[in-house]
């Protein structure tokens, strides 16, 4: 069964790769000073809204941009970067890091992002552009309520109350090194007084109906503000940094300079609250994506 899945999935990959390849060499897909500059994104909520957000930036600043939002998964999107199918997208430093470099973890920021600018250069010949202030690292999150009345405010703190809590989150975090495994490689082993695994759309449902008292989560969900959730303290750094940076073709970026001064006036905007509203606006209110990230742009001046 595993092997019939793994053809699929591969097939699928291939599929997409083939029919980006025979998008690439129609006119403007080139690199030059008026090319089209194809943006592409990842396959979910906050990707289609950094998507939307690098094309409008550009389209304002006077570029031609051909939006290839929604192409799959790290390794699809990855693979079209470097076969000149697509100009860039927005990619995170620890996925960098891990995913695609196969380093060791690393928790300082500063470091990891040089890490991938440095090898994505040599290996790749891919610039990373100025990262984000956000941070969709992987996180654990109570609701108010929940951590005031047992005192947690860090994941210490939870460990050491680790026997009377339910977590919930998705069925890889108990076996990922960087999941339940690493939380306890780095705050000591614990055992949970229970684990619920759930598709990440439930999660948290599963925290405010009061099922679950800690929830798997990203520092950019939406629901975190929305829900006024408290994200505990890493205060041993155990969870690697996720940035967010524009990965572009440096034959791109030298045909076509400008976009580094555009893309990077933008980042320096996006923190991790920008970010969670952002997403809520599509995941909770169920706008669209594009509608949201132009409404933000405007509001901030960044567009007309």
């Amino acid at each position: 069964m595993k092997q019939a899945i793994g053809r699929v999935l591969t097939g699928g990959v291939i599929l997409i790769l083939m029919l980006l390849s025979a998008c690439a060499g129609q006119p403007g897909g080139s690199a030059g000073g008026n090319a089209t500059i194809r943006v592409a994104s990842k396959d979910f909520t906050e990707q289609f809204i950094l998507g939307h957000m690098y094309a409008l930036v550009l389209e304002n600043a006077g570029f031609t941009v051909e939006r290839r939002l929604n192409l799959g998964g790290t390794p699809v999107v990855h693979e079209a970067l470097l076969n000149g199918q697509v100009d860039l997208y927005p990619e995170y430093t620890g996925t960098g890091l891990l995913t695609v470099l196969k380093q060791e973890v690393m928790s300082d920021p500063a470091a990891v992002y040089q890490t991938v600018n440095e090898m994505y250069r040599e290996q790749f010949d891919l610039v990373w552009l100025q990262p984000a202030p956000m941070n969709n690292t992987q996180a654990l999150a109570m609701t108010r309520a929940r951590a005031e009345d047992l005192g947690i405010r860090t994941i210490s703190d939870m460990v050491a109350r680790a026997g009377e809590l339910v977590m919930v989150g998705p069925p890889e975090f108990v076996e990922r090194e960087d999941g339940l495994p690493g939380i306890k490689a780095v705050y000591g082993d614990f055992e949970l007084r229970d684990y619920i695994a759930v598709d990440p759309g439930l999660r948290y449902q599963a925290l405010t109906s009061g099922e679950a008292d800690v929830a798997v989560a990203f520092g950019t969900d939406g629901e975190i503000a929305a829900f006024d959730l408290v994200v505990l303290e890493d205060d041993r750094n155990m969870f690697p940094p996720y940035q967010v940076a524009p990965v572009i073709r440096s034959e791109v970026l030298e045909a076509n300079p400008g976009i580094e001064d555009v893309l990077n006036d933008l980042s320096a905007r996006i923190t991790n609250e920008v970010m969670q509203s952002l997403n809520y606006e599509v995941s909770g209110n169920q706008r669209e994506p594009e509608e949201v990230a132009r409404e933000w742009l405007q509001q901030q001046g960044l567009i007309e």
